[in-house]
C-alpha cells in the first residue's frame, strides 16, 4: 500500500467525518431525544463505533483500490474512484448536516437512499480493482442501507 495513498484517503474520510460531526446528535441533544425513533434503532454508542470501524476501512480500502487501478495502468479508472470517493464523502458528510443541524428528515431521508446508492458503486467500483477491496468495503453499502430504512423511518414518524 502506497503511504502517499493512504495519507490521501485517510484525510480525505477524516474530512469528512469531522466535517459531519460538527453537525452530529451532541450539537442539538434535545432536538435528538424528543423526536420519534422507530423500536429498531441501535442504542447510541452503535453509532460512533460503527462509523469510526466503517471510516477506517473506507480510507484503507479506498488506498488499496486507487494503488491497484494505477498500478494495472488504470489510471482513468483510478480517477473515477476518487470523484467517486469524493462525492460519497460529500454525500456522507451533508446527511448528518441536513439531519442533525437543519432537522430535514424528508431531504435526509432522500440523501441516504443517494448516500447508499453511491457507497454500493464505490465498493463496486473497488471490487473492479481487487475483488477482496471490493469485499471489505461491502459493510459500508450495507450499513448505509440500513441508516437509509432507519432515516426513512424517523422521517415518517415524525411527519
Amino acid at each position: 500500500m502506497n503511504k502517499r495513498t493512504l495519507a490521501a484517503t485517510g484525510a480525505a474520510v477524516g474530512a469528512a467525518a469531522g466535517g459531519g460531526s460538527i453537525a452530529g446528535p451532541g450539537r442539538n441533544p434535545v432536538w435528538y431525544k424528543r423526536i420519534r425513533k422507530p423500536s429498531y434503532q441501535p442504542p447510541s454508542v452503535v453509532f460512533p463505533l460503527m462509523w469510526t470501524a466503517l471510516y477506517i476501512d473506507i480510507g484503507a480500502t479506498s488506498s488499496v483500490a486507487i494503488d491497484r487501478f494505477r498500478a494495472t495502468g488504470q489510471h482513468d479508472e483510478a480517477r473515477r474512484y476518487i470523484a467517486a470517493l469524493s462525492i460519497n464523502l460529500l454525500l456522507n458528510a451533508g446527511w448528518s448536516w441536513s439531519f442533525f443541524r437543519y432537522h430535514l428528515l424528508g431531504t435526509s431521508a432522500l440523501g441516504a437512499v443517494v448516500l447508499a446508492a453511491s457507497s454500493a458503486g464505490l465498493a463496486k467500483q473497488a471490487a473492479q480493482a481487487d475483488a477482496r477491496a471490493g469485499l471489505a468495503l461491502a459493510p459500508y453499502p450495507l450499513w448505509c442501507a440500513f441508516a437509509t430504512v432507519l432515516s426513512a423511518h424517523i422521517w415518517r414518524l415524525n411527519s
